[in-house]
This record gives structure tokens, C-alpha cells and sequence, in this order.
């Protein structure tokens, strides 16, 4: 291999090849080669520009480095004894599936290259070797090294906002939903989710998909209320030009978008009778006719649907068909209103209360145990959208750090009593009587002691505070101190 001239290069003044903002030092290389000089001469170019390397003289110690390490690039000799280059290459696809993996080879064994590029190499390398190619090489197998990295870091946080454990609840009710979800997601079953408006339908939907064995598939929505319906069908299957007044082009539609993916068509329950009818037979034969076009086409996707209407009603009175109603529910998913799953309040709003501290860039904020008992009493008409729009006001009005009545919308300040499941009798003890002078506790605390009301207050607004016993502490007017105390006393 050519050398750089030592006299007019020192380290990392020679181009990388790298974007400017990247750092060579971040980047692990293992060099495999039986040949001492040749090896040497490829890791010192590589360190000239910054690249961290080890070095392996021989096939069995390249293979063992590659299981005590790790390397995001591993260039390797093609030939070599004992341990060759595609055994080094099957190593690292094994223990370093993410890292590149760069063969070197001469000019007789390039059609073994390029059948190690065929297993996974990411590139080869024919001698002669000038320091150029080979930083020119490991340029592009680092990018391909950090978009792999950027893309598991995008799916990861896909998975924290869409998965199971992105869904914040704390009640056994949206625990029993996510444990049916858990059982629908890794199948391919067409699912109907249904539920009051503002009660997370979509968030749901997405969070099936991205549990499928499609997740690295598309998931496209489309609320069919949003729709003309004179348009619905062409933004389903897609129109071809000159099929109406305004299709100056061929267009796909969703399930054509979608295609290997999931589909969720939300407010279902809206779509004319004449579209109800082409669906079914989507559903059915699994694939499209665009408007205009009488070429079927082939699709493969997974249907997710979901509305706030009372559908069997809607299947009573002929406004929905039967067929395509019992096509759509293989598998139900039942959302509960807000209203009456009290014990996730509490965390949604913390949870909201964080996320718009971050996206307008406010100060630190907390709610007030008034705020608690009034967000908890709330009946919720728009559910968990209304509960979010309700704290991204107050954090953005906030001008003291503290959540408190003068900061609520006015829904909730001119809310004295409240109907629909939210009465103080609903509430818990600890909550409901904390501002009046009269408690009117459950009745089978008459005749209790003292002791007995006590604890079951702690643990009815530790319930409601989804275990957060600072909070409970300011509710209960005590301190943080004496409830763990308490806490301590109840477990012995």
C-alpha cells in the first residue's frame, strides 16, 4: 500500500471525507491483515485523520478482538490463513450486526469480494490500496455506520412515544386495554377501535402498528369526516387522469400508500354508502380499482378503523352496512372516556405538563393541589385532547412557576358542581371533602377508628396521585415525612 508523505501530514490534517461537524475519534476500526507492513500502513493512514484503530496481524486474533470489542468498521483481508476474511466478515454480522465490514482483496480473488458484498460486506478494496480510496471507503462505510445508528435511535423513540409503554394510564381499565392490545398487535387482524371523541383512538392505532410485524412498513391515516364525499374513493384507491374535473394526474390513493403497511381510517362511520360497499370488496379481495381505471391492483395492508358512532345502531336504521361492519370488528378495542378512568389524570397531566415545558420553552412549573382536585373532579365532555389543550394553556400563561386556580380556562374556574360521573361522591374521600367543612365519607368507614379513616384517606389520594406521595402529602395538608412514616406503619 502507498503512504502519506509523514513530512507534510500530521494527525487528522488530511480530509476525512467526513461532514465537517463529525468527529473521526468516534469511530472504532479494526484492521485484519497477515500482512504486518500492509496492516501498518493501512492503520496509520486511517489514524492520520483521526480514526481510532486496532490492528490484528492474524486471522484468529482479528476473530477474537471482534468478541472482547467493538468496532463500528472492520477492514479485513480477503485471504489470509486459519481464519479468513468471510469467516471474519460472518463473525461480525453475528456479534456486530450494526458495524461495516470492508474486504481487501487482489486482483484474483475480486469475484470472491463481490460475493462477500453479496453476505453483507459493505464494500472491497483491490490492492494496490492508496490512502485516498481507503479514507474514501471508510468515509461512506462511517455514514452508512451513522445512519444506521440515527435510524435505530428514530425507532426507539418511536417505540417510546407509540408503544405500549408510551401510553401513560395508570387505571385497571386502560391496563385491561393494554393487555388485549399486546395480544392483537403481532397478528394481522383487521381492528375496530371505538370510543368517545378525544379519547386517543389514533394514538392507539398507531401504537398496533408499531408493535406489527409491518412497523417498518408505513402507516398511513385518513379521517374519512375530513373528506368531501364526493372524494373519499379517489383518496382511498386513487384516480387516474382525466377520471373527474380536477384529476389532472394519475394520484395513489391511500391503500395503494399504505401498501405492506397499516391503514387507519378514522370516523369510519362517515363514509357514504357507495364507498362502504367498494371497501368491502377491497377487504375482501385485496385489491383496488382506481377512479377511472379498470386495472385491479394487488395490495397487502393492514385495515385499523375507528369511530365515535354507535355503528350497530347506525347497521339498524341502514345507515351502515352489515357485512362490511362485521368485516371491520374481527377485534374490538373499547377506549373508556377520561370520566371514567379517573386514576390516569393525574399522570396525564404531568406527562402534558413536561411535554409543553419542553416545546415552548418555559420555566419550571408545577400544579397546585387545587389544580389536582380540580382537574380530577372534572367531568372531561373532550376527554384526554381536552385535558391536553387545558394544560398547554396554563403552562403557556404561567408567569409564576406555580399552576394554580388563576391560571385554569375558564371551563374549569366556572365549573362550581359537576354532572356526568363527576360529583364529589365520586371522588375520593381525601379529594372531595379537602375545601368543605362536612365529610361524607363511603359508609363502611362508620364506625371505624380513627386510624382505619386515616389510612384509607392516604391511600385513596396516593390512588388518585397514581402513587406520587409528595403530591399526596400537599393534598393531605401533611408532611412528606410524616406520610412515609405512615406508609412505613402500614406495611408492618
Amino acid at each position: 500500500m502507498q503512504t502519506d508523505d509523514a513530512n507534510t501530514a500530521s494527525p487528522q490534517s488530511v480530509d476525512s471525507g467526513l461532514p465537517p461537524d463529525w468527529d473521526p475519534r468516534q469511530f472504532a476500526f479494526l484492521v485484519v491483515d497477515n500482512d504486518p507492513a500492509h496492516a501498518r500502513a493501512m492503520t496509520e493512514s486511517l489514524e492520520r485523520v483521526g480514526y481510532r484503530c486496532d490492528v490484528a496481524t492474524a486471522g484468529p486474533d482479528g476473530k477474537r478482538m471482534l468478541e472482547q470489542n467493538t468496532y463500528d468498521v472492520i477492514i479485513t483481508d480477503l485471504v489470509m490463513n486459519d481464519v479468513d476474511g468471510m469467516q471474519i466478515l460472518a463473525t461480525a454480522k453475528q456479534l456486530l450486526p450494526e458495524a461495516q465490514v470492508i474486504m481487501v482483496t487482489g486482483h484474483a480473488t475480486v469475484t470472491k469480494a463481490v460475493e462477500a458484498m453479496q453476505l453483507g460486506a459493505f464494500n472491497f478494496l483491490e490492492k494496490p490500496i492508496t490512502p485516498a480510496r481507503l479514507r474514501a471507503i471508510a468515509a461512506k462505510a462511517v455514514e452508512a455506520v451513522q445512519l444506521k445508528q440515527t435510524n435505530l435511535e428514530l425507532r426507539r423513540r418511536l417505540d417510546e412515544k407509540f408503544g405500549f409503554e408510551g401510553i401513560v394510564f395508570a387505571s385497571a381499565g386502560m391496563q385491561q386495554v393494554i393487555d388485549r392490545l399486546k395480544r392483537i398487535a403481532p397478528t394481522d387482524a383487521t381492528v375496530l377501535i371505538t370510543g368517545e371523541s378525544g379519547t386517543g383512538k389514533e394514538m392507539i392505532a398507531r401504537a398496533i402498528h408499531q408493535n406489527s410485524p409491518r412497523k417498518n412498513k408505513r402507516m398511513v391515516a385518513l379521517n374519512v369526516r375530513a373528506v368531501s364525499e364526493n372524494l373519499v374513493e379517489s383518496e382511498l384507491f386513487g384516480h387516474v387522469r382525466g377520471s373527474f374535473t380536477d384529476a389532472v394526474t394519475d394520484r395513489e390513493g391511500a391503500f395503494q400508500y399504505a401498501d405492506g403497511g397499516t391503514l387507519f381510517l378514522d370516523e369510519v362511520g362517515d363514509m357514504p354508502m357507495s364507498t362502504q360497499i367498494k371497501l368491502l370488496r377491497v377487504l375482501e379481495e385485496h385489491q383496488i380499482t382506481r377512479v377511472g381505471d379498470n386495472k385491479p391492483i394487488k395490495v397487502n395492508v393492514r385495515l385499523v378503523s375507528a369511530t365515535n358512532r354507535p355503528l350497530e345502531e347506525m347497521v339498524a336504521d341502514g345507515l351502515f352496512r352489515n357485512d362490511l361492519y362485521f368485516r371491520l370488528k374481527v377485534v374490538t378495542v373499547q377506549l373508556p372516556p377520561l370520566r371514567d378512568r379517573r386514576d390516569d389524570i393525574v399522570p396525564l397531566m404531568d406527562h402534558f405538563r413536561k411535554q409543553f415545558i419542553r416545546r415552548h420553552n418555559r420555566g419550571p412549573c408545577n400544579f397546585t393541589p387545587a389544580v389536582t382536585r380540580k382537574f380530577y373532579a372534572y367531568a372531561w365532555p373532550g376527554n384526554i385532547r381536552q385535558l391536553r389543550n387545558f394544560v398547554e394553556t396554563m403552562v403557556v400563561l404561567d408567569t409564576d412557576g406555580k399552576l394554580d386556580i388563576d391560571d385554569l380556562p375558564p371551563e374549569l374556574i366556572d365549573e362550581p358542581t359537576l354532572g356526568g360521573g363527576g360529583t364529589s361522591e365520586n371522588l375520593p374521600e381525601s379529594v372531595a371533602s379537602h375545601d368543605a367543612p362536612t365529610v361524607h365519607g363511603p359508609s363502611e368507614l362508620i364506625g371505624k377508628t380513627m386510624d382505619d379513616i386515616e389510612r384509607w384517606a392516604i391511600e385513596e389520594t396516593l390512588r388518585m396521585t397514581a402513587g406520587n406521595r409528595e403530591e399526596a402529602a400537599k393534598i393531605l395538608d401533611i408532611g412528606a415525612r410524616t406520610l412515609y412514616r405512615k406508609l412505613d406503619k402500614y406495611r408492618q
